[in-house]
């Protein structure tokens, strides 16, 4: 069975930049489908005040056999929630081994849960990362822009670029060729 369904976990104040790359080009140039899911009601609205109607929610997702990756962009409540019903979840995903994304806040997130302890990864800062309890992967920290390890990508707030870019080859949203063409054009730009 392909599975052909990309999650993009949606918080309050969550960094629409962070994940609009993967957002549209893997909805509108594969097969791949996005949808948001959330804990709780309603919609949720970015910190550029984009309002995203939310497709599924955490505690009733059951569609596992068709997910392809969870991306989990930044935000400005990561860092004062714990989401435990957010990080259930993920812990059910990585339980079934598929692939999670996160960046900025996210790798926060994946911090405070002890999801980055056994693989190697990046994030905003060190320093915030050793002040979470569940934290003891202070050796497998790499000071990148991303760092993918274990089915789990992790990057700092600076790289929506090379996040979308390992997002595309862990997915194999196209060919090497126009996935290393994307890359060299978004983060070199058109003109040289």
């Amino acid at each position: 069975m392909n599975k052909n369904e990309i999650l993009v976990v949606l918080t309050d104040k969550w960094n629409d930049w962070e994940s609009s790359y993967v957002m549209a080009v893997a909805n509108s140039f594969s097969d791949y489908k996005v949808k948001t899911i959330t804990s709780g009601d309603g919609e949720k609205e970015s910190m550029g005040g984009l309002k995203a109607k939310v497709d599924c929610k955490i505690d009733t997702y059951d569609n596992f056999d068709d997910l392809a990756i969870v991306i989990i962009p930044g935000g400005l409540s990561w860092e004062e929630n714990d989401y435990d019903d957010i990080a259930c979840f993920i812990k059910k995903v990585i339980d079934r081994k598929i692939p999670v994304a996160a960046i900025c806040g996210g790798s926060l997130f994946l911090c405070k849960h002890g999801f980055l302890n056994d693989v190697k990864h990046t994030g905003d800062c060190i320093e915030l990362f050793k002040e979470q309890k569940k934290y003891s992967g202070e050796k497998l920290y790499v000071e990148a822009q991303v760092v993918a390890d274990q089915g789990i990508i992790t990057a700092n707030e600076t790289a929506a670029v090379e996040f979308a870019y390992n997002i595309f080859k862990l997915l194999k949203l196209d060919t090497d060729e126009e996935i290393e063409e994307w890359y060299d054009t978004f983060k070199n730009g058109a003109v040289k």
